[in-house]
């Protein structure tokens, strides 16, 4: 009976941890929705929307944007310029649409179900990009990282946005994932570093970088 409760339990949380890399159906737009209402999540997207000095006239990606907090951000801030966001879940897809329903009526956002490894075309080089909590799910991600600094422009910047989830997840946790993407980011040929810390629980790093040629 014991076995049989601790199988059960492990393919629940199997299950959930299925849902948040990619949420699906009823229970992918429930977490969703409760992802886009915890003020702690809102606090982490705003915040690294606001460390990449975004433009009025700026273009800016967010890969993996979930129920679309910091594309709505995004939107306030590039005015003049255009917002692009991949995701994934069709479920996030839609979510993030109803959320920035008028800015894509305007043509200012597009949103498109893709992954990080069949990007679509995003036309002009990008001003920014911005990733949270998704590099860990990515395919080869120093090959991806490459891929997104040929999409941007030279001096163009990027923020890779890591807050553990990890059951006891401390501070020595953080630091390790704003090291690990430290790490990815030289290797794919990133420049002036720097990482950015929000007070959180567990705390929350944000690794940005610059692209200094423009060719991969």
């Amino acid at each position: 009976m014991q076995e049989a409760g601790t199988s059960l339990k492990q393919r629940v949380i199997r299950y959930l941890v299925g849902q948040a890399h990619h949420p699906r159906g009823i229970v992918g737009w429930v977490n969703g929705w409760m992802f886009a209402l915890r003020p702690s999540n809102r606090q982490r997207n705003i915040w690294a929307v606001s460390l990449l000095n975004v433009q009025p006239t700026d273009r800016v990606l967010e890969i993996g944007f979930g129920p679309g907090i910091a594309i709505a951000e995004f939107t306030g801030r590039a005015t003049q310029g255009h917002v692009f966001g991949i995701d994934h879940s069709q479920t996030m897809v839609r979510q993030a649409a109803r959320r920035n329903s008028a800015a894509l009526r305007a043509l200012r956002v597009h949103l498109t179900q893709a992954s990080v490894d069949r990007l679509p075309n995003f036309g002009d080089p990008l001003d920014a990009i911005l990733a949270v909590n998704s590099v860990a799910f990515w395919p080869d991600p120093v090959e991806r990282l490459r891929e997104l600094r040929g999409l941007l422009r030279p001096a163009g910047r990027i923020a890779l946005v890591s807050q553990p989830r990890c059951p006891g997840a401390t501070r020595d946790t953080t630091v390790r994932a704003a090291q690990e993407l430290q790490d990815l980011l030289t290797r794919a040929g990133f420049t002036h570093l720097r990482v950015e810390t929000l007070e959180l629980d567990p705390p929350v790093a944000c690794v940005l970088a610059e692209n200094s040629t423009g060719t991969p």
